[in-house]
This record gives structure tokens, sequence and C-alpha cells, in this order.
């Protein structure tokens, strides 16, 4: 390995010469798990596809001996080892202070309003800047939780409200209860087109990969195609000049879901270019808010029902496009 005090100048390079070896012992609540999985858990920091990279080539160690095998069932006791290098998403986990809207808190979770614009998560082009490290800057305890506490995300481009666990505990407690789809999720989206037909629509269409669009989801059928199901409930708040205000619930968590569901029952949002919306009213990023989060708090049994006000560039756009609707 290079020394490294000489460092070399191509900066993938260095990433490939500063090494970390890991060391852990398996509990008892990961007893029979795959390795792949346990290390995902045990090196947060790291994304799962990369660490089977890691097991692949040999850099996973059970009980002193390699082992390539990802799906490998691993038991209680079991020494693990693994060396890691450093990488783009690694090095993106570090504390970057931020203005946080915090709406709730207590020792086991936060639930925060994010704001347009702020991606949740480092990813390509996004390694730093993220809520991610705002959280890590906001909380110490939050590097001793996988992903500083994150169990859903909202869209670059989304805003409203998001529920960050602050605990182990909580964070398993919240991830099962999204699962098992008992958190209540209602978005707010202002779209094109006036609205026709029942008031509430049932949208129940899976969503997949575009085939020809890799950049994007669509609605697809099942029987031709890889994807999930997915539904979101749709009440038309108010109407303007060919366009509407709606309600979105969702029943389940997939990518882009309302901004699918909505073009595909022709009512794409405004500012949603990636789906067919046009700009309009000011608006520049793809009008939707999650403005209301309930769930039973997984710890203390309390029932939580927060809601939060209209953004300013939501609220512009509704004035200029004589849409009236009191969220209280």
């Amino acid at each position: 390995m290079d020394d490294l005090g000489h460092l070399p100048d191509d900066p993938e390079r260095v990433l490939d010469v500063l090494q970390e070896v890991r060391c852990a012992v398996v509990p008892a609540t990961l007893h029979g798990q795959r390795l792949d999985r346990v290390f995902a858990q045990l090196v947060p920091e790291f994304s799962r596809s990369y660490l089977q990279q890691l097991i692949e080539q040999g850099d996973a160690l059970v009980d002193g001996r390699v082992t390539t095998k990802v799906s490998a069932k691993v038991r209680l006791g079991h020494q693990l080892q693994m060396t890691l290098r450093a990488t783009p998403q690694s090095q993106a986990f570090v504390p970057e202070s931020m203005p946080i809207d915090v709406v709730y808190e207590d020792e086991h979770l936060r639930v925060i309003h994010k704001p347009a614009g702020l991606v949740v998560h480092p990813a390509p082009g996004n390694w730093g800047g993220t809520l991610l490290n705002g959280l890590l800057a906001m909380d110490p305890k939050a590097f001793d939780v996988p992903r500083a506490g994150i169990v859903h995300r909202l869209d670059k481009d989304t805003s409203g409200l998001m529920v960050v666990a602050r605990t182990r505990q909580a964070m398993d407690a919240l991830v099962s209860l999204i699962a098992a789809r008992k958190v209540h999720r209602q978005y707010l989206a202002i779209a094109h087109e006036c609205w026709t037909g029942p008031s509430t629509r049932h949208v129940d269409a899976a969503i997949g990969r575009d085939p020809s669009h890799r950049l994007r989801m669509a609605v697809v059928d099942l029987s031709y195609q890889s994807g999930k199901t997915a539904s979101t409930t749709l009440d038309l708040l108010a109407q303007g000049d060919r366009c509407c205000l709606v309600q979105c619930t969702l029943h389940t968590g997939r990518t882009h879901q309302i901004r699918v569901h909505m073009a595909h029952t022709g009512h794409p949002l405004l500012g949603d270019a990636v789906y067919g919306g046009a700009a309009r009213a000011g608006l520049m990023r793809q009008a939707l808010h999650a403005w209301r989060l309930a769930f039973v708090h997984p710890i203390t049994g309390e029932q939580l029902d927060l809601q939060t006000d209209w953004p300013a560039d939501m609220a512009s756009a509704l004035q200029s496009l004589g849409l009236r609707y009191n969220l209280q």
C-alpha cells in the first residue's frame, strides 16, 4: 500500500488506499441473517451493494475465514471482520450545520419540516449538503443510528413532514409501522387540468421503472414488467382555471408514487417536468407538499397527528390560480 505521507494525485486512487478494518460480533438480533444484511446493519455508512462487492472479492472474514458468499448465514457470536475502503458515499457521512425546522421531538424521534430543494440522503451528484448531514450536526446520537435515523424520504423538490428516529429501537419500530401501513401520510398537490368525475378516486396501479426512460417511474402491468403494487387515494379540494387542488393519501410508499399516479389520471403536477407538468403560477418545482403525518408513537403509545402550513411558493401559487382552501 502507498505510504500515507505520499498519497497519489488521482482522487479515485486516494480512495483506494485509505482502508479500515471493522470488527464486530454477531448479536442475538442478527442471528440467522444473511452476511450482507448483517454488514449493512453494522456498517450503515456504506451501501449494501458496495458491501456485497467487498464480500465477493474476499474482504470479509467470519471466524477468521474468508467468506465470499453474500447469502451465507451468520450465527450468534460469530466474529466478523471486513476491510473497508473509503468511497464518496462513506465520506459523505459527515456533520454539516444547517437550519432544520423541528415540528415535534422527544428522546425517541423527531418530526421535521423539509423544505423544497433539500436532498434527504447522500447520493451520486449530492454527496454533501443533505438532510442526513444536517441531522448528524444537530444530534451527535444520530451517528449511532443507521442513516442518521431516516426511515422514509421525500423527493428533493417535495416539501413537508418527515419522521426521523433518534434511537435504534425507535427506528426499527417506525420501519415496521411504515411497512404495516400504520403511518398516515397526506400530501397536497396542485395539478393541471380541471377535475372530472367523482371527487374521490382510489388509484390502484403498480409502479415500476419506465422501460423507455430509465430516470422515470411509470404505471406498469405486472404480468409483463417488474414493479410493485401501489395505492393512492385522491380527494378533490378545489377547482381553478384548468387546474385543481388535490389531497393525496398514500397507502404504499413507492418511488415518485403520487407524481406517477397523478400523471396517470391526466393531472400531472404543476412544475413536474419529469412527468409532463409545466411550470405555472411561479412554481418551478413539483407542486407537492407533505402536509400531514399521523401515527401512534412506537415507544410511548401516544397518538401523534402533526400538520404544517403551506410553503410560501405554493401559497403564492394558490392565490395566483384562485384556488382557496384553508388547511385548518
